[in-house]
């Protein structure tokens, strides 16, 4: 079989050059459906037949995803229950290229009657749909790619971008965070990798933490963090709350090994590593992991801005999370 690569070449252009020839649709129009997206105070519902309406699950996805509540709705599923999923404080965002199929004109004329505000993203302006809608994003006429000039290609393609851009730009609006993005996707390997220290940690704000005074002895050290959750190591700090040092169990198991009871009369000053490794709550889950390859440790102080604990991560929490440095 002979290929044509020079005409798969032409496909790749033509999308390209589709998708620039829309840039002009970022106008007052869009402005207003950013808006109408950006004050939404119900759901962002997406709608659209076919190619489009393939399209339309992606850009429903992309707007949950970056902070706006989106579903989609499909026409022909509409009039037989699904209508139920719409709420009068929705948004309605209907994408069919034409503008004129059954099925979307029928979603038009309901998401009328329920007074519902829509925005249409069609290539035909004067269509029912686009002379019907509250706001209007108008493709025009585009060329598509396919040999028989019929197949959408181009015109889904430049569904998709305005999509994106409308999404992304209420995003940015949001000062939507990479916190908010790892909080959106815990699963995925970008949202690991984005994950923070203070995500990951195996204390959480206002949980007591394995901590003991650089006065203490280990005795008093042992009562004084008996009734602390699981934990391998205690942080010891100065007067001033500042982080010290650090004592491990391995640390304790050593001494018990070499004095026996007695032990607990030293001072954890005797014990403690000084200037031990540590990390702010701000760092990466993937910086920590460095650390823990790094230096073979397993137990990592968390501290604030000041010096002072504030959690304690386990080289097995990064292990469950599965972030890799």
């Amino acid at each position: 079989m002979k290929f044509d690569f020079d005409y798969a070449k032409d496909v790749i252009r033509a999308e390209g050059e589709g998708v620039k020839s829309v840039v002009p649709i970022v106008d007052s129009n869009f402005e207003k459906a950013a808006d109408m997206i950006y004050s939404c105070t119900g759901s962002v519902i997406i709608a659209g037949i076919g190619k489009a309406g393939i399209i339309g699950r992606k850009i429903s996805a992309t707007l949950a995803s970056t902070g706006t509540p989106s579903h989609f709705l499909h026409p022909a599923e509409a009039v037989h229950g699904d209508l139920g999923r719409l709420r009068t404080n929705d948004i309605v965002v209907v994408l069919s290229f034409g503008g004129e199929t059954d099925e979307v004109i029928r979603l038009l004329n309901l998401v009328k009657q329920l007074q519902i505000k829509l925005i249409a993203i069609t290539g035909d302006r004067e269509s029912t749909l686009g002379k019907h809608s509250d706001v209007t994003l108008c493709i025009g006429r585009v060329s598509e790619a396919c040999p028989l000039g019929v197949a959408p290609s181009v015109s889904t393609t430049c569904m998709l971008a305005i999509g994106d851009a409308l999404a992304f730009t209420v995003m940015k609006a949001r000062n939507f965070s990479v916190e908010d993005y790892v909080r959106f996707h815990p699963g995925g390997s970008l949202g690991s990798k984005l994950m923070t220290v203070e995500q990951s940690m195996l204390f959480k704000s206002g949980e007591k933490l394995p901590v003991a005074e650089v006065s203490y002895t280990i005795e008093q050290l042992l009562e004084k963090t008996k009734d602390v959750k699981r934990h391998g190591a205690v942080m010891i700090v100065d007067e001033k709350g500042e982080l010290t040092g650090i004592i491990t169990d391995a640390d304790l198991r050593r001494l018990i090994t070499k004095q026996g009871k007695s032990f607990l009369k030293l001072k954890v000053t005797d014990v403690m590593t000084r200037g031990c490794k540590r990390i702010r709550t701000d760092a990466l889950a993937s910086e920590a992991t460095a650390i823990f390859h790094k230096y073979r440790i397993d137990e990592l102080p968390v501290i604030d801005s000041e010096g002072k604990p504030v959690g304690l991560i386990d080289v097995q929490d990064i292990v469950t999370i599965k972030v890799v440095g």
